[in-house]
This record gives structure tokens, sequence and C-alpha cells, in this order.
């Protein structure tokens, strides 16, 4: 099974805008086990930066940004597996990688 990693971009006006990135899953990692990983490295259980992470960032790119309401966070909304096809060139195990980088606070 593949891994579908879901989230969302939340604007200073409460605007928002969602993505799914679908991973492969070479070495059957477990969903649980990744799910932990990825909550130990969210920021109040909930926010990363998804350059640090490096999946696409969802900012609107219809209008300009405001440096007094808009941020880079964005909002994590799950994970579990699927058999949807994969969207991402990395496997599950590269973004993984990627987040345990991530350090905290910022």
């Amino acid at each position: 099974m593949n891994i579908l990693f879901c989230y969302k971009y939340r604007d200073g006006a409460n605007y928002k805008q969602c993505n799914e990135i679908v991973f492969s899953n070479p070495l059957k990692r477990e969903i649980k086990e990744t799910e932990l990983i990825i909550r130990e490295k969210l920021i109040d259980g909930l926010w990363f930066v998804a350059d640090h992470w490096s999946i696409p960032n969802q900012f609107f790119k219809e209008y300009m940004w405001d440096n007094e309401i808009d941020h880079n966070w964005h909002e994590f909304d799950g994970i579990k597996e699927t058999d949807e096809e994969v969207t991402e060139k990395n496997t599950i195990e590269d973004f993984i990688a990627a987040v345990r980088k991530t350090t905290l606070p910022w």
C-alpha cells in the first residue's frame, strides 16, 4: 500500500488550500509509526513548514502576500494507507528522512 499525506495552507484571512501527496512505500512502513514520526516534528502538534519537508507549498498565488497576516506554516491533516497512484517521486522513506531533520523550536 502507498501512503497518502494530507495537508493544507490557511492564510491570514482563513482561506484554505488543501493538498494530498501519495508516496510509494517500498519498505512497507507501518502507518502508525509514520504518523508518530510526523507528529513529533509538528509545531504545537499541528503545523510544519512545507519547504523544510521538501513538499509543495500551498500558498495562494492569486493575491499579494501580506507580511502582517500571512505566514509559511502548513497544517497537517493526516495520513492513511491507499491504493491510489503515486504522485511524488520521493518515497515515504525520503519524506520521513526530511521530517526527521526538522529541529524545534523554530
